[in-house]
């Protein structure tokens, strides 16, 4: 037997947050030295690097910007792998 729940209003607002507030904007652009790079539209710059590509950086930073904006509205005294600063 399973019971669902629905996920929380304020998760679910978190999630698309972190979605419309963190997607790369203009075109791809590449440097001599062979680096590409986008930009996000939080004005940090995504760009491949010695032992990571282009791809790996993107997904890593939106991971990043889901995880701390699900962290921020996530209800007091769920059990945490990592401890917020508060």
């Amino acid at each position: 037997m399973s019971i669902e729940e629905p996920v929380s209003a304020a998760l679910r607002d978190a999630k698309a947050r972190a979605r419309s507030t963190h997607y790369t904007v203009g075109t791809l652009q590449s440097d001599p030295d062979g680096t590409v790079w986008l930009e996000c539209s939080c004005g940090t710059v995504l760009r491949n690097g010695p032992t990571w590509t282009l791809d790996e950086h993107v997904r890593l930073h939106r991971a990043e910007a889901k995880y701390l904006e699900l962290s921020a509205a996530a209800p007091p005294g769920i059990p945490r792998l990592i401890d917020l600063p508060r």
